[in-house]
This record gives C-alpha cells, structure tokens and sequence, in this order.
C-alpha cells in the first residue's frame, strides 16, 4: 500500500485499517469509514494525501467522498472480497472512536434523557464512546526536560516507550513505574511520554488518579460503568499519575481488572507515584503485584549541575518577557547550591529574585539573594524529612522493626520507639496529629500527643536520650 510505506506502519495501523473502498462509478470514488470521528478526522487531516493516491490507482476522478458506514453492515468492497491491503484490526480495538489526547473538546450538552453523563463524556446506550483524560501542558515535552544523574535512567526508558513500535509487538517495560519526590519531574516525564505517543498512537490517555476516581464514581453514578470500562480497556497506552491516591476498594478493584486487561493485551501502561510500590501499604497486593513485575525506576534528588540547568532555564524564560532582567553566574551557583529541594521551588526562588530585582532596581548580588530566598528556605527545612524515614531510622536504631512500630504491641522495647518516633514525626515534618497516627498503624491523633508529651518529659531529665534524639535529629536533617 502506498499509504503505509508513506506514513509508516504505526500511524496506518492506527487510522487507516478500518479506511474501506464502498464503490468506484462514474461520480466518482466512495471510501467508508465506521465512526463520525474517524470521517471527521480524515477529512480535516488525510483526505488531500488519500486522494492523491486514489488518483494515482485510478486516474483523474470527478470526485473523492468519505462516507459513514452503517453499523453492523459489511462494505460492498468487503462483500465482493476487494479488502484493502492490510491486517484485521485487534479484537479490543472493534467500536472504539480514536480520539486525540492534545485535541479532545468537550461534548456539547445533549438534550433531556438522550443520553447520560459521565467523566465530562455524553455515553449514549450502547455506544463506545472515547475516554477523555487529564489535560495535558504541551510545555511538558521531552525536548524541555533536563536530564541529569538522578533522572537518566527514568528519562531513558520515557523515550523508548514513547518510540513508535508495530501493532504486534509487545511492549518492553510493561507496566512502568515511575517514583518520586514532588516537584522532581515525574509528571513533565509522564506528560511528555504522552505528547510524544500520541504522534504515532491515537488511543493514548493520560490521567491523575483524582479523574481516574471521579470518572468511575461518575460512571456508577449515571449508569454507565459497562461503557466507562469497554473505553478503557481500549485505550493502547494508559498513564496514571498520583496513584498513591487512589482510595477505595471498589475503585482500586477496577484499577487492577483495567491493569490487568491492558497488560495482558499487550497495552503500555504507565504509572507515577511520590514512593515507590513496596511503601504503598493502602493499594490493594495484586496491584502491587503487578507494579513489581514491570519496571520500576525513581527519579531522584537533583544534584547541583542538573539545578545549576533549572535554574538557567527558568531564567532564560523569563528573560523571554522580562527584557533587562539578568542573573550573575555567582548568584545562580549560590541559590542552586542553596535550594536542594526541587524544581519548584528552584522556580520560586527565581520569581523572587525576579521581584526584587525589579522592585528595588538594582543588580542582584548574593546577599540580595540570600534576603529574596530565606522564607523559601526555611518553609521546607521541615518538609524534607519523610515519616517513612523517621520509622525505619528510629526502628534500627533500636533494633526493632518498622512492622512493630506500626502493629499493635505495647510492650516496653516496642512501645519507647514508637513514641520517639511519633515525637520526631511532629518536630521534624509539617505533618498534623491525625495524619501522623494514621501513618502510625491508624492511631488516634491524642495517642501521637500523648507519645509527644511523653518525650518532652523524658528528654528534660534524661540526658542520654536527649542525646540519642539528637542524634537522629541529625541524622535525618542531613541532606
């Protein structure tokens, strides 16, 4: 086929395999396809360069339609056994509408009792309609990504994923999984992997967890579960980010049928969490059965060069709008060596510098920028300290282990690191009582205060354990 060897085998397989010849006459040549959205697509993106080739077979014709094929009706080309020259589409794939994750808009309203709402979508009955997922930033591309030590591996296999590969290939990391810290770039990377896909799939969807929830509560709702899940299970690669916050059995039920549909189907799935799949004690075990068979890879902290590049870029942006704004080498060196968080807030740190700059008029030097990025400093001290690490510093240092901590034992050599524990929980993060007991095994927020007040008492009159707390104090404040 001339159209295959033009375009490649993935965007032919993925649009034109269900492109069929109705009738050639005298009016002309008669092409069908069997959705709206297929024959609005083609039209709007292929129909000057399918012309150009039925001209080329045929010769000079009077005119060129694409036409709706009836639902459940064979073509008369089909019908005369004239197929086009190209395989069967996948059985998952039959009564799925392609739909474009970067040019979805919304479905008009439609009129009282046609149809039923969901996710955003109109579903009539009966119907398969596309899955609309999260919005995507197009700033979050692969070309604007900054790659360094912490973050090579996981940018690595993004790319080789996103790289077109024939309908019959399996892919190679199925599922990915990505981890990592907020603000690190997990969602540009997953965002960027969608963007880039979709250049040769159209089925591809990204998603928060919060849409995935909302939209299976929705379809519950309005009675359209059976849609929402033939939807999804057509989709060829479906990306989750957050997925620490998906909550509730039932929910979580259908996340593992739907990761388990997709993966044995030879379907991408990609998912991103703030941790890695060993600490997400609230997902369901055959979830995190699954997360553990595919590829796991975390992104970790930024080191000073890959800041040293942030920095640089967010300033360059700027300095697209802001004409005269200008930071000294000196000046980057120190605020990148200064912010050891994340991206975010090495971009907040360069909106102050913005602000004071021009505010008070003149260059910045370091100890300008000392004053502009204090209260940035200071407003994350606290939140680099993990809970997490609190728990399995504290339970070595005490020979006991995190499980202990967490159960419901109250003996003495138990019962002393879990308070300490609590104690540095509440010094060392911003995390509130409630939330501190529920990471404790769901304790009562007033069993984390006891266990505070507790340790207060205990280190203002003994000495060798305010010097052991000290100790770990240290030791997790270390960057």
């Amino acid at each position: 086929m001339r159209l295959r060897a033009e375009l490649g085998d993935a965007v032919y397989n993925s649009w034109f395999l269900r492109l069929e010849l109705e009738r050639v006459g005298g009016d002309g040549v008669h092409l069908s396809v069997p959705t709206k959205f297929l024959k609005s697509w083609m039209q709007s993106h292929y129909f000057d360069r399918i012309k150009k080739h039925v001209v080329s077979e045929f010769g000079a014709i009077e005119r060129l339609t694409i036409e709706l094929r009836q639902q459940g009706r064979k073509s008369k080309a089909r019908e005369a056994g004239a197929e086009l020259d190209a395989p069967a589409p996948r059985e998952a794939n039959r009564g799925f509408v392609p739909m474009p994750a970067l040019e979805r808009k919304p479905a008009p309203e439609p009129a009282h009792g046609s149809t039923r709402r969901a996710s955003g979508k109109s579903f009539q009955r009966g119907e398969c309609d596309a899955f609309v997922g999260s919005p995507l930033d197009r700033r979050h591309s692969f070309a604007t990504f900054l790659v360094g030590p912490s973050n090579h591996l996981a940018y690595a296999a993004a790319c080789r994923i996103a790289e077109p590969r024939a309908i019959d290939v399996p892919p190679m990391y199925n599922p990915l999984y990505v981890h990592a810290a907020v603000g690190l770039g997990k969602t540009h990377l997953l965002q960027a992997m969608a963007q880039a896909a979709h250049e040769s799939m159209p089925r591809v969807v990204y998603l928060t967890a919060e849409k995935f929830m909302t939209s299976f509560v929705s379809s519950l709702s309005a009675q359209t579960s059976i849609a929402f899940k033939e939807n999804l299970r057509a989709i060829d690669m479906l990306i989750i980010d957050d997925v620490q916050f998906l909550k509730g059995p039932s929910i979580q039920q259908e996340f593992c049928h739907t990761l388990n549909a997709l993966t044995v189907a030879g379907r991408q799935v990609i998912v991103a969490a703030d941790r890695p799949p060993s600490e997400l004690e609230d997902l369901d075990e055959r979830v995190l059965s699954r997360f553990k068979g595919g590829l796991c890879v975390d992104i970790g902290q930024l080191d000073e060069g890959l800041r040293v590049k942030i920095l640089e870029a967010r300033i360059a942006a700027v300095q697209e709008k802001q004409g005269g704004f200008s930071i000294s080498p000196e000046v980057i060196a120190y605020v990148a060596k200064t912010v050891t968080t994340n991206g975010r807030d090495l971009e907040g740190a360069v909106n102050r510098l913005l602000a004071h700059s021009t505010l008070n008029g003149e260059p910045l030097t370091i100890a300008m920028a000392e004053a502009a990025i204090r209260d940035l400093i200071r407003a994350h001290d606290l939140r680099r300290v993990k809970i997490d690490d609190i728990q399995k510093l504290v339970a070595s240092h005490f020979n006991v282990s995190r499980a202990e901590i967490l159960s419901a034992r109250r003996t003495a050599n138990v019962v002393r690191p879990r308070q300490i524990a609590m104690y540095l929980a509440k010094t060392l993060t911003l995390r509130s009582l409630p939330e501190i007991g529920r990471r404790f095994g769901g304790r009562d927020h007033t069993t984390v205060l006891h266990a505070v007040r507790k340790i207060e008492e205990l280190v203002s009159k003994d000495h060798n354990l305010a010097e052991v707390i000290e100790l770990l104090k240290r030791i997790l404040s270390e960057p």
